[in-house]
């Protein structure tokens, strides 16, 4: 069964990073604990410790005087007190939409508030029983990508230094989404208890790996972009996402981690949470590769990773481009009817030290090119006879298919590739990432 995905638009870029330098270290720094908690969540599957870990994290990140998580009941449509960091009291409930807190789990939209007292929402009830005093606060909502649902609020309490800003909500809001994806496992995991051991771990990878992938590409002008994929019964490591970046231009990215199973699923997982972390702070590809290369080297000793990232300029229709060893990576031109790899730039992340990546030679994209990213499933896959589909089946199959809407296309890869190796499962996962200019 195929499963066409296509990715979700992301929150608006970062802020540009004013020059002081220790503001800038410690939003570095902040952004290096955002890379910690998904170490730290991962070995977490109890709903309670994620959320007193998520606290923990968010509140040193952005370097507050006090937290708390707010957990919504469905039942009663109220959200309570969960966790409280630096706090003794007894739980708290607020109705979803009543007071600061109620509103944001209400409009699911994070806010800042640098002088609570005069907001009429406030409620003093909480300071008042601890002799606190609240100076400005911020409040984010933790929402399960996944269904939708509204899990809680997170809220953090008077910045040490300074008032809360734009880089705050983003940092707060990536903490959010992390806390999310980690309670969404653990609800997954509790309902696979009865299930034996292997078979849960590899049922909650897939919907981790799944959540991953694209749903909603953004849109961007001229062009148009589509994604397929198909997982391995094993649970493989891909991942592909195009991504509005801070700089105007669009990323386009496709990894690969070596191997099956959940290693290779949850270290994507943290892969994915560095490079979200990394494009706060950097656009250019070779940047962003040679930066992720040195994040992860730690957790890279038994595998390895291929990556594509490609930077789209509207402006000028160019990519630039940086290419971890990951194939294959083509460029159609229509004019000329004819196809270009785009080469690897360095080894794949993990097989050797980290080092530093070249970006490839620019390419001109003219109305009608296409980009086409796959991973290597896709040209791997065997028929019973053992004849791989190949590099030059999928450029013809490409040409002669042209004129098919962009999503039609990607789909119509993935279908060829599945009646080619003809089994109940691919022996990898199957990517296709897509990109055209139209104008």
């Amino acid at each position: 069964m195929t499963e066409q995905i296509i990715a979700p638009a992301l929150p608006s870029a970062a802020a540009e990073l004013p020059l002081d330098e220790s503001l800038q270290q410690r939003r570095f720094q902040s952004l290096l604990r955002l890379l910690e908690i998904t170490r730290l969540l991962a070995d977490e599957i109890d709903a309670e410790s994620i959320m007193e870990v998520a606290v923990r994290e968010a509140c040193r990140a952005l370097d507050c005087e006090r937290a708390s998580l707010y957990a919504f009941d469905e039942a009663t449509n109220e959200l309570y007190t969960q966790v409280m960091l630096g706090f003794d009291i007894e739980p708290y409930r607020t109705v979803l939409g009543r007071g600061i807190t109620g509103t944001v789990g209400q409009t699911r939209l994070a806010e800042i508030v640098n002088d609570p007292p005069s907001d009429p929402r406030w409620s003093s009830r909480i300071d008042k029983a601890t002799g606190f005093q609240t100076r400005n606060l911020l409040a984010a909502p933790i929402i399960d990508a996944a269904s939708d649902r509204l899990l809680g609020v997170l809220l953090l309490l008077n910045k040490r230094e300074g008032a809360f800003d734009d880089f705050d909500l983003q940092l707060a809001t990536a903490y959010c989404d992390h806390t999310a994806a980690a309670l969404h496992r653990a609800e997954l995991v509790d309902t696979q208890r009865r299930r034996q051991l292997v078979e849960a771990a590899l049922l909650t990878a897939r919907d981790i790996q799944r959540g991953f992938m694209p749903t909603k590409l953004p849109e961007f002008p001229g062009y148009e972009a589509a994604s397929w994929w198909l997982p391995n019964q094993e649970i493989g490591g891909d991942y592909c996402d195009l991504i509005k970046l801070r700089d105007g231009h669009a990323g386009l990215i496709v990894a690969d981690v070596s191997g099956h199973g959940l290693g290779p699923s949850l270290l994507m997982a943290s892969v994915r949470a560095a490079l979200r972390a990394l494009l706060l702070l950097q656009s250019s590809p070779e940047s962003v590769l040679s930066m992720l290369g040195k994040t992860l080297h730690g957790d890279l000793q038994r595998g390895f990773i291929t990556m594509f990232f490609g930077s789209v300029d509207f402006h000028n229709h160019t990519l630039h481009f940086a290419n971890a060893g990951h194939a294959p990576a083509l460029h159609y031109s229509a004019k000329r009817n004819r196809f270009r790899t785009l080469e690897a730039t360095g080894m794949p992340l993990g097989v050797q030290d980290p080092h530093d990546y070249t970006t490839g030679p620019t390419i001109k994209i003219d109305v009608g090119d296409l980009v086409v990213l796959c991973t290597d499933g896709i040209v791997e896959a065997m028929d019973a006879g053992g004849k791989q589909f190949g590099v030059t089946r999928l450029k013809d199959l490409i040409r002669k298919n042209l004129t098919l809407p962009i999503g039609e296309l990607a789909q119509k890869i993935g279908g060829e590739v599945q009646a080619h190796y003809q089994a109940d499962a691919p022996d990898d996962d199957l990517t296709v990432l897509v990109l055209r200019r139209l104008s």
